[in-house]
């Protein structure tokens, strides 16, 4: 199993008191642009690649899907995802990479992932994974941090002499791979890669890609400073795709 922070003590304590991780999806600032972009789950197949505690697999069964896979590759996460997902007969979880996982071929009508694919080296080779996994017609949905967000590798901001936020870098752009970054206090390994890898690569294995969105924080979250500056420069994308044949 490779390295992963999420299962360092430290690290997912912090992890598990984010907004996110003690509200769930409503605490996801794009959780109601992503949410307006998945399909109908009602009698699917479907896998989340890099489930996290699971919040995705419980709303796909909770809205008819007829089973889910989760996978992750933190045991912490996985435990942490059964844990809570005890009422859903129809919910699964595998500890695993996401590049190992070895997915049954034309089986699932819908595969998610959410903010997991930038901890990948190889996008074609998810993308080509995630087609041969779908049958005809299935659809993947996939959030990531955007490349502007990943490109320079610090992922922080640049102050000016009053500390105040000045801009945000942008740099070595064309130059993917292997970035490291600091996110809640810990050194975390990510990976960039160009707007052009994730949707040509889609092209590339056959996909039509239906919709791109940039999520921006909702109106309930933009009473911080910090979600006001989020508007300054996209932190994510979301993408999706139907496979076609």
């Amino acid at each position: 199993m490779k390295e992963n922070i999420y299962d360092q003590a430290s690290f997912f304590e912090k992890y598990s008191q984010m907004t996110r991780s003690v509200k769930g999806l409503e605490g996801a600032g794009e959780w109601q642009t992503l949410k307006g972009m998945l399909p109908t789950f009602q009698d699917k197949t479907v896998l989340d690649l890099g489930c996290g505690f699971g919040w995705h697999c419980r709303f796909a069964a909770e809205h008819g899907a007829k089973s889910v896979v989760g996978v992750d590759i933190s045991e912490k996460m996985i435990s942490k995802a059964k844990t809570m997902s005890q009422d859903y007969e129809n919910v699964t979880y595998i500890q695993s990479t996401i590049e190992d996982m070895q997915i049954k071929e034309r089986h699932y009508d819908v595969i998610v992932s959410s903010l997991a694919l930038h901890y990948v080296p190889d996008f074609e080779e998810v993308a080509n994974n995630v087609h041969k996994g779908l049958v005809k017609g299935g659809q993947f949905i996939f959030s990531v941090e955007h490349p502007i967000f990943t490109a320079q590798g610090s992922q922080d901001w640049f102050y000016d002499a009053q500390q105040e936020v000045s801009h945000f870098p942008v740099d070595h752009y064309f130059f993917e791979g292997e970035r490291q970054t600091t996110f809640l206090g810990e050194k975390v390994t990510k990976y960039h890669k160009t707007l052009t890898t994730y949707l040509d690569g889609l092209l590339k294995q056959g996909f039509q890609i239906t919709r791109v969105v940039e999520p921006k924080p909702p109106e309930y979250m933009m009473h911080t400073e910090e979600m006001k500056n989020e508007m300054r420069r996209p932190m994510m994308i979301i993408i999706s795709a139907t496979k076609y044949e």
